[in-house]
């Protein structure tokens, strides 16, 4: 048996034939894995709809006819986009109300109060509580809270005929399926916020187009006689105050001069109308949808967001009331809706000997129903208003019950009542029965969360033990003999019955399923959570010897491994509280600095640089997550970051040419000098970081002072942040080379897109990343030294035979650990990264100004993963470096992210603030979405890493063998 080394050449043969196998048989199942995983998180992600935001919706009932009669013709509704209350109730620094003609109305015709919007305080769900009476649809989140993905009813439905004009957002969702209507709205490229021009005119063209409308039926009969027609209403959105609010502030003399615009608005349309009608049957009511912040924002539910003016006036409304007892009265039926309308009204509104009528914002629709004398809208919560009606005692009793009646869709036999002029007591019950219907509405709509939430939870456990199961089976060193015979037999005797009592426990619990009629995702939610665990207990016979392995594991090692979870959990807990808590990254990085730092100072000189480096990085990086979330503009910042950047690249490249013969580099410098390409590539690079720190100040003065981007400008920055992330692909191959120009090419588009502080926050996360690669430089080299030759027997049950990767080791759960770390660092590091909304529009004025949803969002996403970019490309780099299966690697981060999701699932709410319900679903789509996100971004990533050379510590296969 002749042989060279130490086997024959027949038995290297047959090695070599069984790791090809092994090989392919590994790469199937891999990607069997990952289309499991990604269909996994991919229904699971769902479930939160099922459970969270399932519409409230009800579809098949009959309107409720009210039966008295309407005591307006007409009804015209102003909705004032972005109005604040106390800018339009409170005067101005001279003493003068910005609203003059409303508060006369006020004082002498009308009633007032506050409308209490409930949050999410956004444009769409505003008008739909006021038009179509109910608050925000859960399951609008699907289509980014833009529009509905369910049909609904409005006032709009049940009049006669609508007329509206305003914004291209607002007035179609209720106008543009509904055939009864006669609408337009502008382009939407009136809406560029870079002009920063006064945005009133959006209002004065609403009021223009409604004039026009007037003006033509003196022209057309047919026009004519349907304005003259009764159950009509008049929709004027005015968007000024809101476009204002976002781009002045609600502070600033541009918005508070809005109100008095939209005050003269409110008085040229009272004028017209009793000028055309001439027969006091309009009603009229000015609210608003929302207000604003002091910073230019809503969402949440702050009072400056939630607290609205409302004024009602005209045909049906009672007139002004003398304050008597409390200073306002609350009608505001508390649904889901916590508010507490009892805030004492303030002494410089100067309207404290008015009698204030607050409601919530859903009680709108019932009472401009009332007043038109039709149907409220089917699918209304609102609560009728009472002190705004003037209608007699009967005629009130009518109104409740028939909004009663809308909420039950049956007749009350309590209105029998009514015949016998009971009317205390049939208030009193219709209201109460009102109160209960309401009350079961919320009870049905929550009816399948636990159990629900039970299959998901346990899918999702499943899915993570069935990782574990993979991870060790084929990137761990566990003896394969172990194993070999109880496979044999598992796979003889067990399997087929294991899958058989799977299929027949799906079977069964899809057809109680079906039964019940439930969805068909129920069906995949169970089937997938029975199909894991149908797979783990598939192999019960590995379950058995690793427990048998772990019971003869020594102490040691058992409080090895323990310690090792619970550092591990302690770390992504840590993680799941940072989504909320900025502030613990600055702990996290100043503890690691002075850890990290220790460590190396005792294990290798600090001649070397690498300890202090280390320390300094970390602490510089602390620094980010003590700012403000909200970026402030400062373009000298943004300038010295692309100094930065350049002068980061140039110390790059002076390391990689001259620290050749530093031992503590020697693994990521580069080591193929005689075939640099394009040796004039690196200059290349930092022109580009310089040219477009030059762009920055260019674009923003021009704009500023000229209200326009130059189409010149646009092209140069298009072509500037495209070019430059190309060159990376023709860099040198060694480890510091390539991602320093990886790290120079993204720079560019980064600085294009930075408006502040978030532009210094690149270069310091890049070198945290090169203090990474040091560190593991650093463990490389100390094994390097540990390492002899009495010990490389043991490195053969180390090495698999795949690219001369070696075998996971428990040690090696840090680098999935600190990849998870740094990736949630470049997600929030500058501020809450989990939410458009949270984004400054801003930062996308130097590629586009005019409005545009899809690309500015686009544009602001790219900038988030440019961070994200580098940290991949450094995990990639280091699981070369340290010679470790990336897939093993990737699994391991899918598992963490996995034990995050179980959390986040359970922290997802439906109600609060825009930016609370759209901040839980983004944490758990973030943290849920990296199976697929992850291996992504590895794809990109590895057009740029996978010609990475360095050099290896570890002996080949062959040599092992």
């Amino acid at each position: 048996m002749g042989g060279d080394g130490i086997l024959g050449v027949g038995d290297i043969e047959r090695i070599k034939e069984a790791t090809s196998g092994r090989r392919r048989w590994l790469k199937r199942r891999e990607r069997w894995l990952v289309v499991l995983g990604v269909v996994l998180h991919a229904i699971y992600m769902l479930s939160i709809f099922d459970i969270y935001f399932k519409t409230p919706i009800v579809h098949g009932m009959d309107p409720v006819t009210p039966r008295f009669k309407a005591p307006a013709k007409r009804l015209v509704l102003m909705v004032a986009d972005g109005l604040r209350a106390d800018k339009f109730f409170e005067p101005d620094s001279d003493g003068n109300y910005r609203a003059p003609f409303l508060r006369s109305i006020m004082k002498e015709q009308g009633r007032w109060g506050v409308s209490h919007a409930r949050p999410p305080t956004e444009s769409r769900p505003g008008h739909v509580a006021i038009i179509a009476g109910f608050y925000e649809d859960p399951s609008a989140v699907t289509k980014g809270w833009k529009a509905n993905p369910v049909e609904f009813d409005s006032v709009f439905n049940r009049s006669r005929h609508t007329f509206a004009f305003g914004s291209p957002d607002i007035v179609p969702i209720f106008c543009g399926a509904l055939p009864h209507s006669t609408w337009n709205s502008y382009p939407h490229e009136f809406e560029d916020f870079a002009t920063g021009l006064d945005a009133s005119f959006l209002d004065e063209w609403s009021f223009d187009q409604f004039q026009s409308l007037l003006n033509s039926s003196n022209k057309d009969p047919e026009l004519k006689q349907l304005l003259l027609q009764d159950n009509l209403v008049i929709f004027l959105h005015l968007l000024g105050c809101d476009s204002n609010g976002h781009a002045h502030r609600p502070y600033s003399s541009i918005y508070l001069n809005n109100v008095k615009v939209v005050d003269r608005i409110a008085e040229n349309v009272y004028n017209l109308i009793e000028d055309f009608f001439k027969d006091n049957q309009t009603a009229f009511i000015f609210t608003a949808d929302h207000g604003m912040s002091d910073k230019g924002s809503h969402g949440d539910g702050h009072p400056s967001n939630t607290d609205t003016p409302l004024v009602v006036w005209g045909a049906g409304v009672k007139h002004p009331k003398p304050i008597s007892g409390s200073n306002h009265s609350d009608c505001g039926f508390r649904f889901v809706d916590e508010h507490m309308h009892d805030a004492p009204t303030p002494i410089e509104w100067g309207l404290n000997d008015l009698e204030r009528v607050d409601v919530n914002q859903a009680d709108i629709a019932p009472l401009m129903s009332t007043l038109l004398g039709s149907p409220c809208p089917v699918n209304s919560v609102g609560n009728l208003p009472l002190d705004y009606i003037n209608m007699t005692e009967a005629d009130e009793v009518e109104a409740v019950l028939a909004n009663t009646k809308q909420v039950l869709n049956q007749f009350l036999r309590k209105s029998n009542l009514i015949s016998v002029k009971d009317y205390d007591t049939a208030m009193k019950l219709s209201q109460n029965l009102r109160g209960l219907a309401l009350e079961g509405l919320h009870y049905f709509q929550t009816y399948d969360w636990l159990m629900l939430m039970t299959v998901v939870t346990l899918g999702y456990i499943g899915w993570m033990v069935y990782l574990v199961l993979h991870v060790l089976q084929n990137y761990t060193s566990l003896p394969e003999t172990m194993f070999r015979k109880e496979r044999a037999v598992h796979l003889r005797n067990n399997t087929g019955k294991v899958y058989l009592c799977g299929c027949l426990l799906i079977g069964v619990l899809c057809f109680l399923l079906f039964l019940e009629h439930s969805p068909p995702l129920y069906h995949a939610y169970t089937a997938m959570t029975i199909f894991l665990w149908t797979q783990i207990f598939s192999q019960y016979q590995f379950l058995k010897g690793l427990w048998r392995h772990l019971c003869q594991s020594r102490y040691d090692y058992i409080i090895k491994l323990l310690a090792s979870c619970a550092v591990s959990v302690f770390i992504l807990e840590f993680l799941v509280n940072s989504f909320t808590e900025r502030k613990l990254y600055t702990w996290y990085f100043l503890v690691v600095g002075v850890v990290a730092s220790v460590f190396l100072f005792k294990s290798i000189p600090w001649r070397s640089g690498i300890p202090i480096f280390v320390w300094a990085t970390c602490w510089f990086l602390s620094v980010f997550t003590l700012m403000p979330a909200e970026i402030p503009d400062n373009n000298q910042l943004v300038i010295a970051s692309g100094v930065m950047v350049v002068m980061i690249g140039i110390a790059a490249k002076m390391l990689d040419m001259h620290t050749e013969r530093n031992k503590y580099w020697l693994y990521i410098l580069n080591h193929d000098r005689q075939k640099h390409r394009f040796p004039m590539l690196f200059y290349i690079q930092e022109l580009l970081v310089g040219l477009a720190s030059l762009m920055v100040v260019l674009s923003t003065s021009h704009r500023t002072q000229k209200q326009e981007l130059l189409p010149v400008h646009q092209l140069i920055n298009w072509s500037i942040a495209g070019i430059s992330m190309v060159l990376p692909l023709f860099s040198e191959s060694g480890l510091l080379s390539r991602l320093t120009s990886i790290f120079l090419g993204f720079a560019p588009a980064f600085l294009l897109l930075s408006i502040g502080y978030e532009a210094v926050f690149y270069g310091a996360l890049a070198l945290v990343l090169i203090a990474w690669i040091l560190f593991e430089n650093t463990l490389l080299y100390l094994s390097k030294v540990k390492m002899s030759s009495a010990s490389m027997k043991s490195m053969e049950g180390k090495v698999i035979l795949d690219n001369d990767d070696r075998c996971l080791q428990l040690f090696d759960v840090r680098i999935p650990l600190i990849f998870l770390v740094l990736f949630n660092v470049a997600f929030f590091g500058t501020g809450n990264f989990a939410s458009i909304a949270s984004f400054e529009i801003s930062s996308v004025y130097r590629f586009i100004t005019i409005f545009s949803p899809f690309l500015m969002a686009a544009l602001l996403i790219f900038k988030l993963f440019i961070p994200f970019l580098l940290v991949i490309c450094v995990f990639s780099a280091i699981t070369k470096l340290i010679q470790i299966p990336r897939f093993g690697c990737y699994f391991l981060v899918i598992l963490f992210s996995d034990v995050m999701t179980i959390h986040f699932f359970f922290l997802v709410r439906n109600t609060g603030s825009w930016m609370e319900i759209g901040n839980s679903i983004s944490h758990f789509g973030i943290v849920s979405a990296q199976v697929v996100f992850v291996l992504l971004l590895f794809a990109i990533t590895n057009i740029y890493t996978r010609d990475i050379q360095t050099r290896s510590v570890l002996p080949s296969s062959r040599k092992a063998l």
